[in-house]
């Protein structure tokens, strides 16, 4: 499970709302499950289907989640014409397994947010709590 703060839980969708029609990307920072913290990213792709963070962006969290005692939590994007589920895109480039994979999907006028762990063969739902 991971637990989201609602302030924080809200600034992803709005993150979402505002990179639209392109994903928006970013990385939740916290500890054991609890987010703490949200950073957001420039999608490189620049693309409505696709996104990718700069690796020196994402170094530059890294470093400030170090000095903040922070653990990468979840990383997010959205799909902005797509339900919330991996894509096949979204499997096959998961690189940390161990993290949980939050996706934004702004199909219907509601927003709809849901986690999944991605693992090599499999994609697991997680359940969000919003607190």
């Amino acid at each position: 499970m991971i637990r989201i703060p609602e302030s924080i839980y809200h600034s992803i969708i709005e993150h979402a709302r505002k990179e639209a029609p392109l994903e928006c990307c970013g990385i939740l920072g916290g500890k054991d499950g609890m987010v703490e913290k949200v950073f957001e990213l420039r999608n490189e792709e620049q693309s409505p289907v696709r996104y990718s963070m700069s690796p020196l962006e994402q170094l530059k969290v890294f470093e400030k989640m170090e000095k903040e005692l922070l653990e990468m939590v979840a990383i997010y994007h959205s799909h902005t014409h797509t339900v919330s589920y991996p894509s096949e895109t979204d499997a096959r480039l998961a690189f940390y397994p161990e993290v949980t994979s939050v996706i934004i999907s702004l199909k219907e006028e509601m927003p709809v947010v849901k986690a999944f762990r991605i693992r090599e063969e499999s994609i697991l739902p997680e359940e969000i709590e919003v607190i």
